[in-house]
């Protein structure tokens, strides 16, 4: 079935709203992000370095792609494998014992250490990305379609930030207080 072109940008604009502020965090202080990934012990030291510019640099390319039909369903499979990637890092630390490694979710100016339902987080965006890479529908978008784009981002992203800090900070924190009693 073809994704209606409303859900569609919909979609596209809320991975740009992801994925753009997440490579710009990571370039702002590459040092920071490469000690970040060198802290989750997954890839060589040598490699480092160059992992830590390119994924950056994917994640803004692939947000650009998704808004152009002809690179949209490559784009769309990009940023699944990369939420996907991301979710099985966090696993695999989880795995280990390691739930005192940040995430590298926000940025140099807040460290979150790695938890359970980052790997659930990333898991879904990685399938709500899917729609995007099939075929959308040619009907031509109105009125009330851009309204209804806006409105459903502004949903979208005011629900992620509060989930965000729900999960991020006000759980953690309420865990703290009540293994202190």
């Amino acid at each position: 079935m073809p994704v209606d072109p409303t859900l569609g940008f919909v979609l596209v604009a809320a991975y740009g709203l992801l994925l753009v502020p997440a490579a710009w965090h990571k370039w702002r202080d590459i040092a920071v992000f490469e000690a970040v990934l060198s802290a989750y012990r997954l890839l060589p030291r040598e490699l480092l370095p160059v992992v830590a510019r390119v994924i950056p640099c994917v994640e803004a390319a692939t947000a650009l792609a998704l808004w152009f039909t002809s690179t949209r369903p490559l784009a769309a499979i990009v940023v699944a494998v990369l939420m996907l990637v991301y979710a099985g890092a966090i696993a695999v630390n989880l795995q280990r014992g390691r739930t005192d490694l940040d995430c590298g979710c926000t940025g140099p100016l807040e460290r979150r250490p790695v938890a359970a339902w980052m790997v659930y987080r990333n898991a879904l965006l990685a399938g709500l990305v899917a729609p995007l890479a099939g075929v959308w529908d040619v009907r031509p978008l109105q009125g009330l379609d851009f309204f209804s784009i806006v409105v459903a981002l502004s949903t979208i992203v005011l629900l992620w930030l509060a989930i965000d800090r729900l999960l991020g900070q006000v759980a953690p924190r309420g865990a703290a207080l009540k293994a202190s009693r």
